[in-house]
């Protein structure tokens, strides 16, 4: 036997196989070159260069054998700038989530998350980088723990791949923060906006303020979703960042039930928009239908609110100033609920629960009386 065999360096077909000891483990790697005596050599002191890294502690598989399948399983492999990976990341949830979900991910990855972090290789990501990251950042709570989702979704992915040997987000939590309360409008200030508006633009606002539907299923209705008989809309659709879908829940998909106002409002839109064939709201401005709730909100609701002297609040808040409204009267919870398309009233509870009467002075009293009875009962006895 040669002694190059003995001392775990052989030839093996047209190449060189290497043979020693890392961590417990016994490695074999081939080196694609041909047995010649002076590739034997090289591979001999190729070899005991390995051997003395292993005992000095500085020996990184990867280096000598990058394409070696040993290398992702002590924990190195090449790395990937996480430019690259928040691109794959993006190109993923395009095609998986909505277009308002994934506009919200691209946001995060073009404002804060590529221009910090672009660069750098996933594998020298560190909790600590994260974490005084974070601490730096201006934006609110919620707005950080948005960010951070592509974040962590790269880095799980690639701890799960094996090209990280841990997961340097696994330690980093959402920061806590309190939702915002509803800010719905009173009577008198619903009142105050309709009279500072007509037409098309009337008609809009209050059938949002007394059906409290979101903007995207407000601008996606169509007159055969209507039926002014049974005093039903249909909502089956909804509009976001200009195209059409259906609801996310089968709670979405409901039938709303129209209330006085909201009919006074469709009757007034019947001959601008009926016999058009479709939507039932357009934008008088372009005599098209609404293409998305920003066209909403900066061509007629700001400087309607601006008109009125009112205090600011989003358009959105015709919906809360539904709930309000109805709950406000007595409404039953449960009933409100399927009304704005929620599976059942927690959320309603969560969100409105101040909106919720708690008048009922006879509470307890029928526990006490049958509590009584029974002790009326057990002296006959």
């Amino acid at each position: 036997m040669d002694r190059r065999q003995r001392l775990g360096v052989r030839s093996r077909g047209d190449s060189i196989q290497l043979d020693f000891q890392y961590r417990g483990v016994r490695c074999r790697e081939t080196l694609k070159i041909p047995p010649t005596s002076a590739n034997l050599k090289f591979a001999q002191r190729k070899r005991e260069t390995i051997l003395f890294e292993i005992e000095k502690g500085t020996f990184r598989y990867s280096e000598h054998f990058p394409k070696s399948r040993r290398a992702k399983l002590f924990g190195e492999t090449e790395s990937i700038p996480i430019s690259d990976a928040l691109d794959r990341y993006l190109d993923s949830k395009f095609r998986s989530c909505e277009p308002s979900s994934y506009r919200t991910y691209k946001s995060a990855v073009e404002q804060h998350l590529r221009p910090t972090f672009g660069a750098l290789p996933i594998s020298e990501l560190t909790t600590g980088a994260v974490q005084e990251w974070i601490a730096g950042l201006t934006i609110s709570n919620k707005r950080i723990n948005n960010v951070l989702i592509p974040l962590r979704g790269i880095c799980a992915d690639a701890f799960i791949d094996g090209l990280i040997p841990r997961d340097p987000m696994a330690r980093i939590r959402n920061l806590s923060h309190r939702a915002k309360e509803p800010d719905p409008f009173s009577f008198d200030e619903v009142e105050a906006i309709l009279a500072a508006t007509k037409g098309q633009v009337k008609n809009l606002f209050q059938f949002a303020f007394f059906t409290g539907l979101r903007t995207g299923e407000l601008i996606a209705i169509e007159w055969s979703d209507i039926d002014l008989e049974k005093k039903i809309a249909h909502i089956r659709r909804s509009v976001v960042l200009g195209q059409e879908k259906r609801p996310k829940t089968a709670s979405g998909e409901r039938d709303v039930i129209l209330l006085p106002p909201a009919l006074e409002s469709l009757k007034a839109q019947q001959p601008l928009t009926r016999f058009k064939g479709g939507r039932v709201f357009y934008n008088p401005k372009s005599e098209k239908p609404w293409a998305n709730d920003e066209q909403i909100r900066l061509q007629f609701w700001n400087p309607l609110i601006k008109r009125t002297g009112l205090r600011h609040r989003p358009a959105y808040n015709t919906r809360h100033t539904y709930a309000s409204m109805m709950l406000t009267a007595g409404e039953n919870p449960m009933w409100v609920a399927h009304q704005m398309g929620h599976s059942d009233w927690g959320m309603i509870r969560k969100v409105y629960g101040r909106w919720i009467p708690d008048n009922d002075v006879s509470g307890g009293k029928k526990l006490f009386a049958a509590w009584s009875r029974r002790g009326q009962d057990q002296s006959v006895s």
